[in-house]
């Protein structure tokens, strides 16, 4: 059982600083922002910001320097009037197949992990999607919506089953293995964003294609249903925030993104993992015996892997810290990426040691979140049985 005490300074924490917080620059585009990093006081329009992440459990180090990360940016440098919604979408979870006790786990453990790397729930609304059932009743009413050509164009249901089937290419997947929930959640990745309105989705490149439809969505129900006492479309069409982040490849293979699911947990660093754990994982990360250390990628991914982690450790260009390794050699190389791993993930892995089993303050952020949630979409989804004949 959690204290009363170590309740209150869990609650009222600012979010922490992190030295891994990357800064970087995207083509400009109208349906692209890159203010996740901006640090400029600037008048804006009031944002409803949403994101979600599957409850994966642990992260590990990819994670963390992806959305984990760009999160606690967003939150920092959110104007006050902002809407910060972070989703654990564990509907999306069941699209591959599960064991109940253990996503059960990761559930908890994903919440965990989003307190302790900073996310305040007095400042950002943090629950569970399967406890606002909003979120599938906008996804049926959204799926009526949606041709089937527009699914059979995405993507990431291919991605997906080749990664659970540890495939090398999408081509060697078996359609016959796809299942409908797969084939359709980016309807409900749509609902996750519009069942609040959301103005602003910071998501990765990768995610660029389901936004997309989410905004096609979006467009035709409100030209499908449309007021007949304003001309303001009700659902905006949201807006991609590009997420500072750096891809972290596999300490085994570094010509493929670090894992989970990958058979060899030497090619993985997990935030739970201890110092010895981050030097031993480090030191035996595939490399080359080429002299000197140089960033490429095509030819020496493996350096420029560990050179990769460590620029977005010190919050430096990649360019500028392989210029200081280049007369070094990879085991210099590997034992300052592992300090300053270490040196990151310190903090958020104490942190998430004491959460863990803080189970009913966990019960209580999850409930309290959900309950806001719930608040914030029932009054679309007010208007949306309106609008569609069923009130």
């Amino acid at each position: 059982m959690f204290s009363c005490s170590s309740a209150s300074v869990l609650r009222t924490r600012s979010a922490p600083s992190s030295a891994c917080l990357v800064r970087r620059s995207f083509s400009s585009s109208p349906r692209l922002l890159n203010d996740v990093s901006s640090t400029e006081p600037v008048k804006k329009a009031r944002r409803v910001v949403f994101s979600g992440i599957q409850p994966t459990g642990v992260p590990h180090l990819g994670n963390y320097l992806g959305a984990l990360s760009s999160w606690v940016k967003l939150q920092k440098n959110a104007a006050a009037e902002d809407d910060l919604i972070f989703s654990i979408v564990g509907w999306h979870a069941l699209t591959l197949p599960q064991n109940a006790k253990e996503l059960s786990i990761s559930r908890s453990d994903m919440l965990a992990t989003i307190l302790a790397i900073g996310i305040d729930p007095k400042r950002s609304v943090i629950f569970h999607q399967d406890d606002n059932r909003a979120h599938v009743e906008l996804s049926w009413l959204l799926s009526c919506l949606t041709p089937v050509g527009k699914l059979r164009r995405m993507t990431t249901w291919k991605s997906r089953l080749a990664a659970s089937r540890n495939a090398n290419s999408n081509e060697e997947v078996d359609e016959s293995l796809l299942n409908t929930g797969l084939f359709t959640y980016p309807v409900l990745q749509a609902a996750d964003i519009l069942v609040y309105r959301t103005t602003h989705v910071p998501v990765g490149e990768d995610q660029t294609q389901h936004l997309e439809l989410a905004r096609d969505l979006a467009d035709i129900f409100n030209r499908t249903f449309k007021s007949k006492s304003s001309k303001t479309p009700f659902f905006p069409l949201p807006i991609q925030v590009n997420a500072p982040s750096r891809r972290v490849l596999s300490l085994k293979d570094p010509t493929s993104k670090m894992s989970k699911s990958a058979p060899d947990v030497q090619s993985r660093i997990l935030m739970t993992d201890s110092a010895f754990q981050i030097k031993s994982k480090i030191r035996s990360a595939v490399t080359d015996s080429i002299l000197g250390i140089t960033y490429d990628p095509e030819n020496r991914p493996g350096a420029a892997n560990l050179l990769t982690i460590l620029a977005a450790c010190t919050d430096e260009d990649v360019a500028t810290v392989a210029a200081k390794y280049e007369s070094s050699n990879h085991g210099q190389l590997k034992n300052d990426v592992a300090d300053a791993v270490e040196e990151m993930l310190k903090s958020p892995r104490a942190e998430f040691e004491k959460l863990k089993n803080e189970k009913a303050y966990l019960q209580r952020v999850a409930n309290e979140g959900a309950e806001k949630a719930k608040e914030m979409s029932e009054v679309t989804m007010q208007e949306v049985r309106k609008r569609v004949g069923l009130h």
